[in-house]
């Protein structure tokens, strides 16, 4: 994605903010400041970054013999997906989009799908730091934020750190503002059925209602945070996924936490059993096993010395035969009695 694309998908986003005032700019080094930068501007952790590691994929071709809904039918198709090495870094290059986000974003879903069981729907919250406590430290900006929450009605959730903006004029700019995935008390329904609602400019409209952006609108007054919920958002992991792959993190720092939980959300008062993600046939539903290829297509023999490359597809449905001959078949492992 170039930089074009992004900052009209973050502008769409965001919207226009007011950046009259006078804040530091991002200069000489691409989303870069003082002690935060933004994920996958750091060193690659190693050579095995990104390098191709083995096939998995579904052999049940006979399960395969379904007409989708677009018209596809994948009749004598195998179920084939590249896997691949990662580091797990939110600070390598190679490895944080496909691989610390994709991680963390699992996360995130498995822990609010338990606390929505209790809260209901999850929301996408925007909160942003007024101009006065820019020079804060980062503790002291989360903390602030998790009390602007509270007041609002905010009762819990996880906050995704973005220490900086994008337009077009000045790129990326130190903004520091947080993402959060969470609840609010008594929903968001009063307000997003509420026709004032796209009114962001002032929402004259909202003066002394109960519902949340009055109540945001009042605090404002007094602590000078803009509280904003997003449209609604289509799941959970792809929410927090985007948001991850913009997110900052503190330079030379090993284990800086890049989503932090709070109220009914934290480490506390929520207690979660982690659960291993399967990797399924989306036609079958079967777990995947690991794949030998025996045939003798140049672009699928490729991939055996291909590095990670974001913009190739890493699943795909190949044939099952090749001039009458079975092509693919599984990798059994080997070991000692």
């Amino acid at each position: 994605m170039d930089s074009a694309e992004l900052g009209f998908k973050l502008s769409r986003e965001f919207g226009d903010w007011d950046d009259s005032f006078d804040e530091p700019d991002v200069k000489n080094v691409y989303g870069e400041y003082g002690e935060f930068q933004l994920v996958g501007h750091g060193k690659v952790t190693n050579s095995y970054c990104g390098k191709f590691l083995r096939l998995k994929g579904c052999l049940r071709v006979d399960l395969h013999d379904r007409i989708m809904l677009n018209g596809e039918n994948f009749k004598g198709k195998v179920y084939v997906q590249r896997v691949f090495n990662s580091c797990n870094k939110f600070s390598c290059p190679i490895c944080f989009k496909y691989g610390a986000c994709v991680r963390e974003a699992g996360k995130i879903e498995l822990r609010l799908k338990e606390a929505s069981k209790r809260f209901g729907l999850v929301e996408h919250i925007v909160a942003s730091v007024p101009v006065r406590d820019y020079g804060l430290s980062f503790e002291a900006l989360r903390s602030r934020t998790i009390k602007a929450l509270k007041v609002r009605g905010v009762v819990g959730g996880g906050l995704i750190f973005h220490a900086f903006r994008y337009n077009k004029r000045k790129s990326w700019y130190w903004s520091p503002h947080f993402h959060i995935l969470g609840f609010i008390l008594g929903g968001f329904h009063k307000c997003r059925r509420c026709p004032y609602v796209d009114d962001k400019g002032s929402r004259f409209n909202c003066e002394g209602c109960k519902g949340f952006y009055g109540v945001s609108k009042k605090h404002f007054k007094k602590d000078g945070y803009i509280v904003e919920v997003m449209g609604k958002r289509k799941t959970v992991f792809g929410t927090a996924w985007y948001q991850l792959n913009h997110a900052s993190v503190k330079k030379n720092v090993k284990r800086f936490h890049v989503v932090t939980w709070f109220g009914v959300c934290s480490y506390r008062k929520l207690k979660v059993t982690a659960e291993y993600k399967k990797r399924v046939c989306p036609i079958c539903q079967h777990d995947l096993v690991r794949l030998r290829y025996f045939g003798d297509k140049h672009y699928v023999r490729s991939w055996l010395f291909s590095s990670f490359d974001h913009d190739v597809e890493r699943c795909s449905f190949e044939d099952y035969r090749e001039d009458g001959c079975v092509v693919w078949f599984e990798d059994v492992k080997r070991g000692f009695r």
